[in-house]
């Protein structure tokens, strides 16, 4: 791994999860990432865009709490089966970065009318098509059309994801919910052991989803292990 810029707490800013709370990241650049320093990364809490890792450091606050799911265990819920089935007709695949004008299109919309944000060609091409470690690109098509695309970092243990976008013209289809479903799969089949969500945060209608993929871990900032929130507030074996 190389570090371009040295681990530092960023300015705090209002929080997009919790509104009327500070919200602060302690942030590093690094590039030629090998999945072995990928995987100690994510199992301590980081998460990235390209070069950029970050973990919360927010003021008195630690509500965002990094989720992941062991793959061999999981179980989709009977809603989610219902979703397996709307989506059948839905082509999905994973393979390398490959960057086109429909997938700068479909994150555009997703983020303006989504999360009513304006977003630019650079800051997309900066956070997926600069990767500073092994990442994968999921493509979901309907009819030879592409509806929604994922990003995902490859540990030496683990699937991470980065960022899933859609076009919100067929959000009847849970694509979000799809995505998960099919990245957990994915994961089981590439013979790795866990599937990152990112972080949770309790409250937040926005992380709301997360919450229904079970059995999952949470990472305790305090003690820095991982437990299933359901059972004994203890450490598992790593």
């Amino acid at each position: 791994m190389q570090i371009l810029q040295n681990p530092s707490c960023e300015i705090p800013e209002d929080c997009p999860y919790l509104p009327g709370r500070p919200k602060s990241s302690l942030s590093f650049l690094a590039r030629n990432i090998k999945a072995e320093e990928l995987n100690r990364l994510l199992t301590r809490g980081w998460r990235k865009f390209g070069p950029y890792f970050f973990q919360p450091a927010c003021p008195g606050c630690r509500q965002c709490i990094p989720v992941r799911v062991p793959v061999a265990d999981f179980r989709p819920s009977r809603g989610q089966r219902r979703v397996e089935r709307k989506g059948h007709c839905v082509d999905v695949r994973f393979g390398p970065l490959r960057i086109t004008e429909r997938a700068f299109e479909i994150y555009r919309e997703h983020s303006l009318r989504r999360f009513g944000e304006e977003v630019d060609r650079d800051s997309f091409l900066m956070h997926f098509y600069f990767p500073s470690g092994p990442v994968l690109q999921s493509e979901y098509r309907l009819n030879g059309r592409l509806i929604g695309i994922g990003y995902l970092d490859r540990s030496s243990e683990a699937l991470s994801s980065i960022y899933f976008c859609y076009d919100p013209e067929f959000s009847h289809l849970r694509l979000g919910t799809l995505s998960v479903l099919h990245e957990i799969s994915y994961t089981r089949q590439l013979g790795l052991r866990y599937y990152y969500l990112g972080y949770f945060v309790s409250g937040s209608e926005r992380m709301a989803y997360k919450d229904s993929f079970r059995p999952r871990e949470h990472y305790n900032w305090q003690s820095r292990c991982w437990r299933n929130p359901e059972q004994a507030d203890q450490c598992p074996a790593e």
